[in-house]
This record gives C-alpha cells, structure tokens and sequence, in this order.
C-alpha cells in the first residue's frame, strides 16, 4: 500500500511554513513559503492549500508562525496579542470544520506555557500532522475492506495526499483498494470551477501509477448505467451529527445519481471533520465565491459580459443517501445520529 503514497504537500521548515502551490498543479511544481499567520491565512482562502484535513494542519503551523512573532515582539503579552492571529486564520474558509478544530487544539495548548511558546506550539502541530497521516492510513484500510467486488471506483474533487496531511482520505482508500487488487481503474470528475479532479485528482493517481480516467461531471450518470463503477467514494469538509455530509459542489448529485443506478456511495473522512454540534447538513454554512472562478477559465472570460453565476463551493448530502461513511474510528453503514453518536463515543 506505502508505495502509493509518495506525495507530501505541506512541510515545516525552519524558515516557515512550505505549501505546494496547488493552484500551479499540474503544469508547475512550485512551493510558497510562508513566514506569518497573515500569509498562512491568505494562503488557505486563496486555494494554495484545499481540502478540510490540510487547511487544519496548515492553520496549526500558522499558529506556530504566529506564536513565533508574537513572542518577538513583546514576551509579555503575546497571549493576549496572538488571539488576532486566532481571528484571522479562523475566518480563511467558513466550511471546513477541521479548520476550527486544529486552532480549538492549537488554542488549549496556551496556558501551560511559560517562556518561548513556539518549541511546545511546533509539537502539537506536529501531531496534528502526524495523527492525520495516520488516521488516512486507517481509513484507508476499512475503506477498502468494503469494496468486495474488484473493479473500478468514482471520485470527485481531490481527497489525496494534497488535500490531507498525506495518503489522503477517499483518494487514500482508493489507493489502499488498489494496492490490495480491489480497485483496478479510477473514474475522476474535472470538478469545475477548479478542476480538482483534472488538475489535482489525476496528477497524483498519474503520480503513483494508478490508472485513471477523467469525465466531465455531467457524464457521471451515464457512467453508472452502464455499470462501469461498483462504488462512488468521496471525502467531507464537514459531517453533522446525523451523517448528513458537507463536501465539494456535486457530490449530492452523484448520490442521487448513485442511490438510482444502485451504486454505492462511501464517504470519508476523520473524525475531525465530524461537527457533533450541528444537527443536520441545512446547519451546516456554505461557503459562496466569486462569480468570475465559473464566468472565466485560466483569466479568459468564457460568458458573455451580462452573464451572471452562482458559485456555491459546497453541497449536502443527506445521510439516507450514503452506504458508508468511514472515520479512523471505524465504520458507519446507513449514517443515523444513534449510530454516528456511538461512533464518535467508540
């Protein structure tokens, strides 16, 4: 299974913290280095960094780069200065729960620190980091242990080792299942406005030499009548306490289209990403962006001047639509609030 899993795109350095700019990918393999909070705040809500479980690690190490400065400059009273840093990176990306949970964690570590807080702060986020990578690793296991009949699986958006702390959550089931002969072919969807899926998606199967095969979204339907995928297997940026799951804008479709053709329909995701104090997926916020990411392509206008366009980031999909949602904890068949409750409690 390791070696599938050669991608790292989040790394600590001594001079700060070190992305690799997704929005380059595939053409360009390059790295931002970011030295404070503010950087590592812009790096997460302008798409250099995507993907729930990696924009909580990032955030973390942002908080280090914060400690850092706010020590610098008064020893005295950073505490009370680094809660802006808290602010800021907070309000990056609105959907992603993962994201509050890192700084909640990052937060709590405060109290018990005298002196320079940055060594005690780069553990913790080190942690955070390491306990994700292993937490996929897991999930990719269980995941894959459900995939009984071997053949070829859908994804959408990128769930991989650039959207995680590595090896990735359904892209790391996927992975998993192909190492163990369960998943011979992967089915990609471009995922528009981004293109997640052409960019992102197929660089890293590509990457590890797993085969794949990229669609439109719209042929998705079409792929499963004609009984090319066993399983449709996607990540989440946020689960409510019901199974109800927040994630890339198309995947409720893909439910829907998945439930009707009788294909089955996985989830993945840590248990960070599960938000037990939101009820059900019409709680969960949804982030809105700018118009121009669907009126233009790589800074070409591809609508008229007049057009308009709505571009919500994420949907919902509701629980009695998945057959599986996977955490490190385990596995949840037929998500219902009792059943995600013992989950969490496990």
């Amino acid at each position: 299974m390791r070696h599938h899993d050669r991608i790292r795109a989040v790394e600590w350095s001594d001079a700060g913290l070190k992305l690799l700019d997704q929005r380059l990918l595939p053409r360009l393999e390059q790295w931002v280095l970011l030295r404070d909070a503010k950087g590592v705040a812009e790096a997460i809500r302008d798409m250099v960094v995507r993907g729930a479980p990696a924009i909580g690690v990032t955030a973390a190490y942002g908080v280090v780069l914060a400690a850092r400065d706010r020590y610098a400059e008064s020893p005295q009273h950073w505490k009370n200065a680094i809660e802006e840093d808290f602010r800021v990176l907070a309000e990056s990306r609105p959907t992603a729960v993962n994201l509050f949970w890192a700084l909640e964690r990052m937060k709590t570590q405060l109290a018990g620190i005298d002196g320079d807080p940055a060594p005690a702060l780069l553990n913790e986020a080190r942690r955070i980091h390491e306990a994700d990578i292993a937490a996929n690793y897991r999930m990719g296991e269980l995941g894959a242990a459900l995939i009984d009949t071997p053949g070829a699986v859908l994804t959408h958006c990128n769930t991989g080792s650039l959207a995680t702390g590595g090896f990735g959550t359904a892209l790391g089931v996927i992975r998993a299942a192909y190492g163990t002969g369960r998943v011979d072919h992967v089915f990609a969807s471009e995922t528009r406005p981004w293109l997640q899926g052409a960019r992102l998606t197929a660089w890293e199967l590509v990457e590890d030499n797993i085969p794949v095969t990229l669609i439109t979204e719209g042929a998705a339907a079409t792929l499963m009548k004609q009984g090319k995928v066993n399983w449709v297997i996607v990540g989440a940026d946020r689960i409510a306490a019901n199974g109800d799951v927040a994630n890339k804008i198309g995947t409720y479709s893909l439910a829907v289209a998945a439930r009707h053709h009788g294909v089955k329909f996985m989830v993945v995701a840590p248990t960070t990403t599960v938000d037990m104090n939101i009820t059900s997926g019409a709680d969960i916020p949804i982030e809105e962006r700018a118009e121009d990411e669907v009126l233009t392509l790589g800074g070409t206008r591809l609508a008229p001047p007049a057009a308009h366009a709505w571009n919500p980031s994420f949907d919902v999909t509701p629980a009695a639509l998945i057959d599986a949602i996977v955490t490190e904890k385990g596995v949840v068949a037929a998500p219902t609030l009792e059943k995600m409750q013992a989950m969490m409690a496990a």
